[in-house]
């Protein structure tokens, strides 16, 4: 299945940065393949580092933004239905749900960082009928630290950018520590609002 994704990739390839959004779009496409590849591709010298930052940011975007239309016209009877062609299970969507309902509208943004979480978070925010340019911005502004940190260990590594996964794994963890201390920091901003 992996290698049946790598070539479509390569095929993707052709469009430059265009093929990079598009390879993004459709959820099933792995970010973790996409963006090492192109940071790679920067390597290679057939694309520039900061337009495929930005390329990649943009799909992981649209990406999402199909999954926030299917909550937001199916409902959850869509999702249940549907979800598997985007490898979504029913306790997916029963995680997003709980976590949206405890941090609201921030979830498009702090949702992203959970494993678990992540992808089908977009689906509850459809769902609740959140404003859809703050969910793009909140999606963006998540998926442009992990699009960056993708792209670069992959030109970094070059040859090697099969490995960028596992070193992103290191720097998802000081990433995540981040995100804990600012959904910390969003409660208790919350309760103080609350209690006035």
């Amino acid at each position: 299945m992996e290698n049946l994704i790598l070539q479509m990739i390569e095929a993707f390839k052709e469009l430059s940065y265009l093929g990079i959004i598009l390879a993004l779009t459709f959820e099933f496409v792995p970010a973790e393949l996409v963006l090492p590849l192109a940071g790679y591709w920067v390597y290679e010298g057939t694309m520039n580092l900061y337009g495929a930052i930005f390329a990649g940011s943009i799909g992981g975007v649209l990406g999402p933004l199909t999954l926030y239309a299917l909550g937001r016209c199916g409902g959850r009877v869509a999702i249940v239905k549907f979800g598997r062609y985007f490898f979504i299970k029913e306790v997916h969507i029963d995680k997003s749900d709980q976590f949206f309902e405890k941090y609201g509208g921030s979830v498009a943004f702090l949702g992203r960082f959970i494993p678990g979480v992540r992808t089908a978070i977009s689906i509850p925010c459809g769902m609740a009928k959140m404003n859809v340019w703050k969910f793009i911005i909140y999606t963006y502004l998540a998926m442009l630290p992990v699009t960056a940190i993708y792209v670069y260990l992959g030109y970094s590594l070059g040859t090697q950018w099969e490995k960028a996964g596992e070193l992103f794994s290191q720097y998802a963890n000081y990433m995540l520590i981040s995100i804990a201390i600012l959904i910390i920091w969003m409660i208790v901003k919350r309760r103080k609002l609350n209690v006035q």
